[in-house]
């Protein structure tokens, strides 16, 4: 039986929660501040600053996210009018850059499995059927800006630390590849997210 090919990894890409109750789009929106100098797409995990806006979380094994980051809006500085975007472009000047963020902490996101570090072209990788339950790291990538997608994944090499940010939920039959690993998986966050810290932020 022909598989769908993973041809690269998109981020996290929210699905479903927990209970099995699909993603309806319910976000939260968080600033971002101006000029701020990181691209962020969609699908990338994000984290809240203590002054109150939002940063790429870049930290791969040790997170500390608010969420995931699904597209923003802001007052284009050329234009002169406001722009929804797919993603935030570094360093725009805005005094109104609002970003939506999925920052339910019962949320299952699907993400490709990348067989490398970081890197300009990330690999497909696979997972088996006794990752199923472990923990893993993310797999930080620069995103597409052609898409405004991110272009992170989650790590092959699984553990039980509990210090890592996500765990394996799931795997994807539909994208399991001809030697029968799993190239994608659904995720939920382990450790590190901002709503269960409770020393604040």
């Amino acid at each position: 039986m022909a598989y769908p090919t993973v041809s690269g990894p998109s981020g996290l890409v929210p699905v479903k929660l927990v209970s099995g109750v699909p993603f309806v789009g319910v976000t939260r929106q968080y600033s971002i501040a101006s000029a701020y100098n990181t691209s962020i797409f969609s699908g990338d995990a994000v984290q809240l600053l203590t002054g109150g806006t939002i940063s790429r979380d870049t930290a791969d094994a040790a997170m500390t996210p608010i969420g995931v980051f699904l597209g923003c809006t802001y007052t284009d500085p050329s234009l002169g009018y406001q722009l929804f975007s797919q993603y935030y472009p570094a360093s725009t000047v805005a005094s109104d850059i609002m970003a939506y963020v999925a920052d339910g902490t019962d949320v299952l996101f699907k993400v490709a499995v990348l067989s490398s570090a970081a890197a300009a072209t990330p690999v497909i990788g696979d997972l088996a059927i006794t990752d199923l339950g472990a923990n893993v790291a993310m797999i930080d990538n620069a995103g597409d800006t052609a898409t405004g997608n991110s272009r992170c994944g989650i790590s092959d090499s699984t553990a039980t630390t509990n210090t890592l940010p996500l765990r394996i939920v799931e795997l994807v039959e539909e994208t399991k590849n001809s030697s029968g690993g799993f190239t994608e998986a659904l995720v939920k966050w382990n450790a590190g997210h901002q709503m269960n810290n409770l020393t604040g932020v």
